[in-house]
C-alpha cells in the first residue's frame, strides 16, 4: 500500500497577521457543524477514488485550526480511521495559537486524538510579538507552552527570524530560551514580505540577505549545540521527532487536502493529480512532477534519492537538470552528486532557491 498523509485546512482566524499571505479569513460565529459535515463528505469522496493507501499522518493546519471544537476534531479522526487503513504509529498533528488557549484546550485536543501539537509562538518578546501582529503576549505564550508540555509528548513551536533590525545576539538568546523548554521540535521561518500583505502595503522591510544568512547560521549552530538536528531547511528536531507528515511532502509522497484552500497530490487510476477545492483534479505531467520533486527534495539534508525520484515521476534526475550547472555547483562545493543522491552542502543550502532556479532554468 502507498503511504498517504491527510491535510485538514481550517481557514478561519481570530485576526489576520500582517505578514501572512496564506488563505485565511477573519470571521466569527462560523457554522462549524456544516463545515465539518462537508469535510467528512469530501473524505468519503477521496476514499472512493483509490483503495491502495495507508494513512500515516493527519495534519490540521490553517488558518487557526485550534478554533475547531475538539468534538469536531474527534469526528474527523474517527472518519479517517474508519475509511482508510492506517499506521499503528499514526501521527496526528494540529497547529494552535496561544490566543485560543482557554486553559482546557490542550487537554481536550489530546482527548480528541491529537498526539502532536505545534504552537505558533513566532517571537519570545512582547515588542516583536506586537510588531508581528500577534494577539498574545509573551506570558500567554509561556503559559501555553507549559500546557502543551504537560499534555503532549510530541510538540513544536514556530518562531520567525530576519525581523527588521533583528540583532544576532538577541536572536541567539531567544533561541537558547526556546531550547530550554524541552520541546521536541522547532520550526524557524525567515520573514519574507509577500505581495498584498499588510507589511508589503506599509513598505516594511525584513532583514537584508546577508543578515538573514548570519541569523540562519547562528540558528543552526545554536540548535545543534542543544540537541536539535536540521532535517529540512526550516525545521529542527530531536532524534526521532521529525514531523512525519511534512517529511511526506518533501519526500514526494501522496496526500489528501481537505477544506477550502487545501491542495493535494493523489493517484487516481494510476495517474497523479493535483487536487483542490471543491473536488477538482488536474493531471500532473511527468515534467511538472519532476520539477516539484527537485524543489522539495533539495530542502532535505540527505537530498534527493535518485531511485525514488525516478519511481515517482518516471524521469531520470539527470534529464531534468542542467548538466553544466550541476558540474559547476559541484566544483564550487554547493552540491554533492553521487550515483545514489543529489544534495546541497552547507554553503549550497544558504542559496538553495538560486541553485534550484539555475538547475531547472525556472
Amino acid at each position: 500500500m502507498q503511504r498517504l498523509g491527510i491535510y485538514i485546512h481550517w481557514p478561519y482566524c481570530k485576526s489576520k497577521c500582517p505578514y501572512c499571505d496564506f488563505f485565511s479569513r477573519v470571521q466569527k460565529n462560523v457554522d462549524q457543524s456544516a463545515i465539518i459535515k462537508s469535510y467528512l463528505a469530501d473524505l468519503e469522496y477521496y476514499r472512493s477514488l483509490n483503495d491502495d493507501y495507508r494513512v500515516e499522518s493527519i495534519f490540521f493546519g490553517g488558518g487557526t485550526p485550534s478554533l475547531i471544537n475538539p468534538q469536531h476534531i474527534s469526528e474527523i479522526i474517527d472518519k479517517i480511521t474508519a475509511l482508510w487503513h492506517y499506521s499503528d504509529r499514526l501521527e496526528i498533528s494540529l497547529e494552535a495559537n496561544p490566543n485560543t488557549d482557554d486553559g482546557r484546550l490542550f487537554s481536550e485536543l489530546k482527548s480528541a486524538g491529537i498526539n502532536r501539537l505545534s504552537l505558533g509562538v513566532q517571537a519570545l518578546n512582547d515588542v516583536d510579538l506586537k510588531f508581528l501582529g500577534r494577539t498574545h503576549s509573551l506570558n500567554d505564550a509561556l503559559a501555553s507552552i507549559d500546557s502543551v508540555l504537560q499534555n503532549f509528548n510530541n510538540h513544536s513551536i514556530d518562531l520567525i527570524y530576519a525581523r527588521p533590525d533583528q540583532d544576532i545576539k538577541s536572536w541567539q538568546k531567544e533561541l537558547k530560551t526556546a531550547c530550554s523548554f524541552g520541546l521536541k521540535h522547532l520550526s524557524l521561518y525567515q520573514l519574507t514580505i509577500e505581495e498584498n500583505t499588510v507589511f508589503a502595503k506599509k513598505n516594511i522591510k525584513s532583514a537584508d540577505e546577508e543578515k538573514a544568512r548570519k541569523l540562519y547560521a547562528v540558528s543552526e549552530e545554536t540548535l545543534f549545540h542543544h540537541g536539535y538536528n536540521r532535517y529540512e531547511v526550516s525545521n529542527y528536531a530531536q532524534k526521532g521527532h521529525e514531523c512525519h507528515h511534512n517529511l511526506g511532502y518533501w519526500q514526494g509522497y501522496d496526500y489528501v487536502g481537505i477544506g477550502n484552500g487545501a491542495v493535494g497530490r493523489f493517484h487516481i487510476n494510476g495517474k497523479l493529480y493535483n487536487t483542490f477545492y471543491p473536488r477538482q483534479q488536474e493531471l500532473i505531467t511527468p515534467q511538472e512532477r519532476a520539477e516539484e520533486l527537485l524543489i522539495m527534495g533539495l530542502r532535505l539534508p540527505e537530498g534527493i534519492n535518485k531511485k525514488r525520484f525516478f519511481s515517482q515521476c518516471g524521469i531520470d534526475l539527470n534529464d531534468v537538470i542542467s548538466t553544466a550547472k550541476l558540474q559547476q555547483f559541484c566544483r564550487e562545493n554547493l552540491l554533492i552528486d553521487t550515483p545514489e543522491t543529489l544534495q546541497t552542502t552547507a554553503s549550497g543550502n544558504l542559496i538553495l532557491n538560486y541553485l534550484i532556479e539555475q538547475l531547472i532554468n525556472l
